[in-house]
């Protein structure tokens, strides 16, 4: 399965500033570009802070010393890369409580920006699209099963697996690869198994259902 990535999702090329940039500057830029923060750079191109619509508010209602991006932003940047995965970028603004990240190369250079609604882009997938990703790659290349093997249904994102597989534990592996394609909401498992190879291999069982809610900002699979 092909995941896309930070680089697949993020917009290139992102305006920024230097850390010399003063205060009505800054304004007029976010103004300008329809954005809400932008990166701080150095000589080298990379990133040292970002400074936000939040950061010149705080300046105008609590004041301080200094009127440019350098003084007014928020330090050090915190960086994507990218080839992560867009679930470990989203984790990343969660821990650190922000909305977007700079993306750098190899060398720390500014090459883009990855925000949060960047990242909503991944449960716009049609549901037809998960289904046949699910059928194709998780079925019949990882699992090693015929593609009428198991009922894969989608609906608004929304997983509902049916049938049943060989060994009890294919069903949580089952689910949790099901969950990590893009755009897949949640995991119902209705799979059933010939036996069970974690206690008894020759007990045969249709379990209840088994929900395992996506989390994309989080990375809970539950």
């Amino acid at each position: 399965m092909r995941h896309r990535s930070v680089g697949d999702l993020m917009t290139p090329a992102a305006v920024s500033v230097r850390p010399g940039t003063p205060f009505k500057e800054i304004a007029r830029i976010l103004d300008e570009y329809g954005v809400t923060a932008v990166p701080v750079i150095d000589d080298q191109d990379r990133p040292v802070g970002v400074v936000s619509e939040a950061d010149l508010l705080r300046k105008q209602t609590s004041g301080g010393v200094g009127n440019s991006a350098g003084d007014l932003m928020t330090s050090p940047a915190v960086v994507a890369e990218p080839g992560w995965h867009a679930v470990r970028a989203a984790r990343t603004m969660e821990r650190h409580k922000i909305k977007r990240l700079p993306v750098v190369d190899g060398d720390g250079r500014l090459i883009g920006v990855i925000s949060r609604s960047d990242l909503v882009q991944l449960f716009l997938r049609r549901d037809r699209a998960i289904q046949e990703e699910i059928l194709e790659d998780v079925i019949v290349r990882t699992l090693g099963l015929p593609p009428s093997a198991l009922t894969v249904e989608v609906a608004e994102g929304r997983v509902t697996l049916s049938g049943e597989v060989e060994r009890k534990s294919l069903v949580p592996v089952t689910v949790r690869l099901c969950d990590s394609v893009d755009g897949v909401v949640e995991v119902v498992s209705r799979l059933g198994f010939e036996w069970d190879d974690t206690v008894d291999r020759t007990a045969r069982h249709e379990g209840p259902p088994v929900t395992s809610e996506a989390g994309r900002a989080s990375g809970t699979t539950g």
